[in-house]
C-alpha cells in the first residue's frame, strides 16, 4: 500500500510539474507577435494602380481599376488582387502572402500572378527591418517578354513594401542576366485603403 501511494505522489507531482511548463517552442513562435499585429491592421479592401516597365528604357503600361483584398490567414497576410467589376481590365489574379518568421528573424513572401508564366515567386528579408519598409529578394526568374518569341532572359529582383498607412508601395526592381548590371522600377503597385 506504501508503494502506491508513492508511485501515486511521483506521478502526482510528475504531471503537476508538467502541466506548468511553458508552451512548446512551436506553439509559443507561432502565436502573434507584433509584427503580425502591423499586418491585421492591412485587412481590408485597397485600391491599386499598377505600374510596369519591361525593361529600363520602355515606356510604362499603367493599369488602373484594380483592387487589393486583404484578409489574415492565421498569421500571414493574404492579399488578392483583381480587375474591379466593370474596369474593362483583362480578369486576372494576383495572390501574395507576406508573413514575419520568428524563428527566422526575417520577413518571407510569396506570390503568384495568373498574367506571367513566371511560377511561384518567392522572396526573403535580410532581417527584420522597420515597420514602414520592407525590402525583399526574390529568387531569379525567367521572364519571357512581351513579344512573340520567347525571349527567356533571366531577372534578379528585389522587391521594397513601403507601408505609411493608407498609402503603401510595392516596387520591384530588376537586373536582366544581360551583363550591364542596370537596375530599373519594373514593377510598381500603388496601394489606397477604401474607406
Amino acid at each position: 500500500m506504501k508503494r502506491l501511494r508513492a508511485v501515486a505522489l511521483a506521478l502526482g507531482l510528475s504531471l503537476a510539474a508538467h502541466a506548468q511548463q511553458p508552451p512548446p517552442a512551436a506553439v509559443r513562435l507561432n502565436e502573434a507577435g507584433p509584427e503580425s499585429k502591423d499586418l491585421a491592421r492591412e485587412v481590408g479592401t485597397w485600391d491599386c494602380v499598377a505600374t510596369f516597365r519591361a525593361s529600363p528604357d520602355a515606356q510604362p503600361m499603367v493599369t488602373k481599376g484594380l483592387i487589393a483584398e486583404r484578409a489574415l490567414v492565421g498569421a500571414y497576410l493574404q492579399e488578392t488582387l483583381r480587375p474591379a467589376p466593370g474596369s474593362g481590365v483583362p480578369d486576372f489574379r494576383r495572390v501574395d502572402y507576406l508573413y514575419y518568421s520568428r524563428v527566422e528573424g526575417r520577413w518571407q513572401y510569396v506570390s503568384l500572378d495568373t498574367r506571367f508564366p513566371v511560377g511561384i515567386m518567392p522572396a526573403w528579408s535580410w532581417d527584420k527591418q522597420s515597420d514602414r519598409k520592407i525590402t525583399l529578394v526574390f529568387e531569379p526568374l525567367a521572364f519571357v517578354g512581351l513579344g512573340p518569341e520567347v525571349q527567356g532572359t533571366m531577372v534578379r529582383s528585389n522587391m521594397v513594401i513601403t507601408r505609411d498607412g493608407d498609402h503603401q508601395t510595392k516596387q520591384q526592381f530588376w537586373v536582366q542576366a544581360d551583363g550591364t548590371g542596370r537596375e530599373w522600377l519594373a514593377v510598381q503597385y500603388e496601394y489606397t485603403r477604401r474607406r
